[in-house]
């Protein structure tokens, strides 16, 4: 049955996934076979050649890394018509490539940004536009967010192509712009101008990691079901300035200070959902019994308000999984060094807990900083400012159907036995906002370990253990298929 379009989330449906999908029984880990090992060559050849493409917004190009996915699937096969890259922009190009199935069922769509972060080389070890192998991880941008992602659907599908396997539904690959800023967002862009390339029943984001793994134990395989809400906001002071030999303590950037020390110190209240809730439940099978007990004591009504502390301030993760945070980002002032200033700025990013609007937590930052000369704006997605924000609210969070996570808890438990599959809440923000607000469910899957001390997306000397890489590219191929085989 294929229901995951129609499907609404209730507590229940959650709650009960969550039990269903528990700690499964042991079921051993997955050789490699010998087709394993050459798609895990071939998804590494394809990882080397994307983080080597400089895809970030300020002089790189996706156009380039999506024209050479797209040249590497019509290799392997796919029809030419199969196959584009387009996109609003000359530097910022989205690859549609569809796997043609029986058409059994509508489309699975597969996305994946290709666009990076901005890295300094000053500021890494390694050079962070090189594929470097060094004690047993592979650095570079994009390593963790997300061209390892990007690498292992399309050594995926170019697997599925040279096997002739034929899927149950067709299967669309979007790899695209802009998902971490800029004008030209390319899941955005496909669906409001190209949805006939991208209609699917559901969608599989890989963007994440999802296998959750602390100090080295295994705690749980998550599956993205709701997430936060991105907004940035700019601070804003001016001021008349003046001569620096006469200063006074009407001071653009006192005042700025001011407003970001009170941000500082301000917490966003607590709250929980229905995907929250079922999140932390199934954590809390997993956690050592202090933190468990913690846990199990946020999740009575009422919560116990010591135990929310607790967990806020020990685990930063929680903490931003239980309430919405703002958090200042950048910094600018002055206009020389013997001038008082006019002007100051600071643009506060905030991920706000789904069910409030952008709007509305703008507002708040105003009472937050309680101060008329600083002025809370809201920063378009182009860049430019707004006096006010967005008034609409995310989507409710969809819901776990068991069609898809039927074939996910099979294979996940055959590499990861005795792992937990659940829901949770994305605490940042992926492009399944925009395919979830045109009413394709949308689901993060990734099946790649990453320690959650060792998360260095968008930092310094970002990095990916080998053995994740390798075994997500073996999890994935087998999910998929398992998914689309139509039994």
């Amino acid at each position: 049955m294929n229901c995951l379009a129609k499907v609404a989330l209730c507590p229940v449906t959650v709650l009960t996934a969550v039990l269903a999908l528990g700690v499964t029984a042991n079921a051993g880990s997955v050789s490699p076979t010998p087709a394993d090992v050459d798609s895990i060559k071939l998804a590494t050849d394809i990882f080397k050649q994307l983080v080597e493409i400089n895809t970030t917004d300020s002089v790189g190009s996706t156009t380039v890394a999506a024209e050479a996915m797209a040249k590497r699937l019509r290799h392997a096969g796919f029809p030419a018509k199969d196959v584009v890259v387009l996109g609003p922009d000359p530097r910022k190009g989205n690859m549609v490539a569809r796997l043609r199935g029986t058409g059994a069922h509508k489309p699975v769509l597969l996305i994946g940004h290709l666009d990076v972060v901005e890295a300094k080389r000053s500021d890494w070890t390694t050079d962070p536009f090189q594929f470097i192998e060094k004690d047993g991880y592979y650095y570079g941008r994009g390593t963790q967010d997300m061209k390892d992602g990007d690498a292992i659907m399309m050594a995926t599908l170019i697997r599925m192509k040279q096997e002739s396997f034929k899927p149950d539904r067709d299967i669309i690959l979007a790899l695209t712009a802009d998902e971490e800023g800029g004008a030209f967002n390319g899941v955005d862009w496909l669906v409001r101008k190209h949805r006939d390339l991208v209609d699917a029943e559901f969608v599989l984001n890989h963007d994440g990691a999802s296998v959750l793994v602390e100090n080295g134990k295994l705690l749980a395989f998550e599956v993205d079901a709701a997430e936060k809400v991105y907004a940035d906001y700019q601070l804003s002071c001016l001021n008349r300035g003046g001569h620096s030999s006469m200063p006074t303590t009407d001071n653009a950037i006192y005042h700025l200070a001011d407003a970001l020390g009170r941000l500082e110190h301000y917490t966003f209240p607590f709250e929980l959902n229905v995907v929250t809730r079922a999140q932390l439940a199934g954590l809390a099978q997993t956690y050592p019994a202090d933190k468990a007990a913690l846990v199990k004591a946020v999740l009575k009504e009422p919560p116990d308000q010591e135990a929310i502390d607790k967990l806020s301030t020990d685990d930063s993760i929680l903490n931003s999984t239980m309430r919405t945070t703002c958090v200042a980002t950048r910094l600018a002032a002055g206009h020389a060094n013997n001038a008082l200033p006019q002007t100051a700025t600071a643009n506060v990013n905030c991920r706000i807990f789904p069910g409030h609007s952008r709007e509305e937590i703008r507002t708040e930052l105003a009472r937050i900083v309680s101060d008329p000369k600083v002025t809370v704006s809201y920063v378009r997605t182009d860049g430019s400012i707004s006096p006010t924000a967005p008034e609409e609210q995310q989507p409710a969070p969809v819901a776990l159907s068991e069609d898809m996570i039927k074939p996910l808890r099979e294979v996940a438990a055959r590499f990861w036995p005795g792992t937990p599959v659940m829901p949770d809440m994305l605490i940042g923000a992926s492009d399944s906002r925009y395919t979830n607000a045109v009413g394709m469910p949308s689901y993060g899957v990734a099946g790649i370990a990453i320690d959650v001390n060792d998360i260095r997306a968008h930092g310094k000397d970002e990095r990916l253990p080998v053995q994740s890489f390798d075994t997500g590219v073996q999890f994935y191929y087998r999910f998929l298929k398992t998914l689309t085989s139509g039994k």
